[in-house]
C-alpha cells in the first residue's frame, strides 16, 4: 500500500513521533493507522513527545576537534539527570551531534533562534530573486515562503539531515534518543570555530573533509 504524506502527517499529529518514524511504522503496518500507532508505542516513540516537555537541566558540554585542529566545536546538550549525563549512550549521542555541527555548519539550533531581522533580510533577498526570475506577482509570496522554509532547513541544526543517516533529521534523532533513554534531551547551544574563518586565504573544503571522516 502506498504511504502518503497525508497519512504520515496524521500519524505524526496523533503520536508526536518523528516524520520518518511515522513513515516506517505505516510501512511496517501496511498502511493500517491503528497498527502503526501500536508499533510506535511498542518502540517507545509515541511517548517521546511527552518527555520533551520536561525540564532538562543536567547534561554535558562536548568538544570535537577535526583532525589537524582546523575545525573545533563545543556543544551543550541537556538531559534530566546526572545519571543519564554520565551514560555512555548519551555521551556517544552528544559526540555525534558535535561531529554533525563540524560537518554541516549550522548557524542556529532551531528556527525560533533565528533573529527576526535575519528572517526579514532573507525575505527581501528571496523576493528580489523571485521577481528577477520573472515570477508572477500573485505567486511571489508563496515562492518566498517556500524558499524561506528551505533556508531554515539548511541553517537550523534540528532540521538538517543527520550526517551519519541523512534519511532522518537531527530532531528525529533527538526524538529517538528520548525514547531510548527515557529522559528529555535538549540541544541548548553550540559554537563552531574554523581556522582562518573570515580571513582572506586559499579556500579549503573543510566541510567535505569532516563529512568524509564522519561517514567512514
Amino acid at each position: 500500500m502506498e504511504i502518503t504524506a497525508a497519512m504520515v502527517k496524521e500519524l505524526r499529529e496523533k503520536t508526536g513521533a518523528g516524520m520518518m518514524d511515522c513513515k516506517r511504522a505505516l510501512a511496517d503496518a501496511n498502511g493500517d493507522m491503528e497498527r502503526a500507532m501500536e508499533l510506535l508505542r511498542e518502540r517507545g516513540l509515541a511517548s517521546a513527545s511527552k518527555k520533551a516537555g520536561r525540564v532538562a537541566a543536567e547534561g554535558v558540554v562536548e568538544a570535537y576537534i577535526h583532525a589537524g585542529g582546523r575545525i573545533g566545536v563545543l556543544v551543550e546538550v541537556n538531559c534530566e539527570t546526572d545519571f543519564v549525563a554520565k551514560n555512555a549512550e548519551f555521551r556517544s549521542f552528544v559526540h555525534d551531534i558535535a561531529m554533525h555541527i563540524a560537518a554541516a555548519n549550522p548557524a542556529y539550533v532551531r528556527r525560533e533562534d533565528v533573529p527576526q531581522e535575519v528572517i526579514e533580510k532573507e525575505r527581501e533577498i528571496l523576493r528580489a530573486q523571485a521577481l528577477n526570475e520573472g515570477r508572477p506577482a500573485n505567486v511571489v509570496d508563496r515562492i518566498v515562503e517556500g524558499r524561506l522554509d528551505k533556508f531554515f532547513k539548511e541553517n537550523c541544526l534540528l532540521e538538517q539531515p543527520f550526517v551519519k543517516d541523512p534519511d532522518k533529521t537531527v530532531q528525529e534523532l533527538v526524538t529517538e534518543k528520548i525514547a531510548q533513554i527515557g529522559e528529555n534531551i535538549s540541544i541548548r547551544r553550540f559554537v563552531r570555530f574554523a581556522v582562518g574563518e573570515g580571513l582572506e586565504k586559499a579556500q579549503t573544503d573543510f566541510v567535505a573533509e569532516v563529512m568524509a571522516q564522519v561517514r567512514s
